[in-house]
């Protein structure tokens, strides 16, 4: 592959931002990558903060999801454990009990392997 603004020089590299062929006098290094020296440094510079920005998005959604788990997994069982503790005295009003200890212990599995997904 040949610069694409010097087609007689060999690339050292591509730029990050056009994905064009770049010779040693028109690679400048942004932040560990190459773009067009005077023209897509900005531009580079920009994506490498939106990409450090993500990363640190999806380990931060991980705890979330952990965090939602151990919640639902708290309430769904106490939700469900008193409902089948007043069954013989409430009867379908337990039954309502159980179905939202179970709705939310299904929640907090859901809630856990999806959390898994960004470790």
């Amino acid at each position: 592959m040949n610069c694409f603004y010097h087609p007689s020089v060999p690339a050292v590299g591509v730029c990050k931002y056009c994905q064009r062929g770049l010779c040693p006098e028109c690679a400048a290094v942004v932040d560990d990558v190459l773009a067009c020296k005077g023209r897509h440094e900005d531009e580079v510079r920009q994506l490498e903060q939106l990409t450090a920005r993500n990363l640190f998005q999806s380990r931060r959604a991980g705890s979330v999801y952990m965090r939602n788990a151990t919640f639902y997994g708290l309430v769904g069982a106490a939700f469900a454990g008193f409902g089948l503790w007043q069954l013989k005295w409430l009867g379908l009003q337990a039954g309502l009990f159980i179905a939202l200890g179970v709705f939310l212990l299904y929640a907090a599995i859901a809630n856990y392997l999806e959390g898994r997904k960004y470790k």
